[in-house]
């Protein structure tokens, strides 16, 4: 019966609190640090830019059924931007697109790697002699809408890529917001 009290007392019993050891206490309590030292070394966070947007790199800012605002600049009417220009582009509609038209396109030194063409409102197919020529020279070309392409080659030319566009400005209502009107 002594034993049965015994048993029942310690399992009763509550255990003895110590004090942790001093290192305990400044050590953190997160079991995925591996020493100490390592808190100290993650409190701030440095940001380092290895390279700044090039300013002759082209963005195309807004566009209207008049044109576009590339880089604070307004050009009226159907445009190609290369790397390091902005120039009117002589054609009315994707009707009008030819192997001459894109010319300008492969004579560039160094050359482009893909040009994005904005056909307008909606996506139209390309003559199939025009986009197996631009594939000889060694261009790709993507076509697409106008308010996708000029998306796609803002996000081209931010990759550092070497890329061209041919667009034609949407003929409907749609706009893009400039950039200053979008942020109010």
């Amino acid at each position: 019966m002594a034993a049965a009290f015994v048993l029942r007392g310690l399992g009763r019993a509550r255990p003895v609190l110590r004090p942790p050891p001093a290192e305990l206490l400044r050590a953190p309590r997160r079991g995925h640090r591996l020493t100490p030292a390592d808190d100290e070394l993650y409190q701030r966070t440095h940001i380092s830019l290895l390279q700044r947007d090039a300013p002759h790199a082209a963005y195309v800012e807004s566009y209207s059924s008049r044109g576009f605002v590339v880089n604070g600049n307004r050009v009226f009417g159907p445009c190609a931007l290369l790397p390091h220009s902005v120039l009117q582009w002589n054609v009315g509609s994707h009707l009008d697109i030819t192997e001459e038209s894109f010319s300008l396109f492969w004579m560039l030194e160094p050359p482009l790697e893909i040009v994005v063409v904005g056909t307008g409102d909606r996506t139209e197919r390309l003559p199939s002699r025009v986009l197996r020529a631009m594939r000889q020279r060694g261009l790709a070309v993507e076509v697409q809408d106008t308010p996708n392409a000029c998306a796609t080659f803002n996000f081209l030319c931010h990759e550092g890529r070497a890329t061209g566009a041919a667009l034609i400005p949407p003929p409907g209502g749609t706009a893009l917001a400039p950039l200053a009107q979008a942020a109010e």
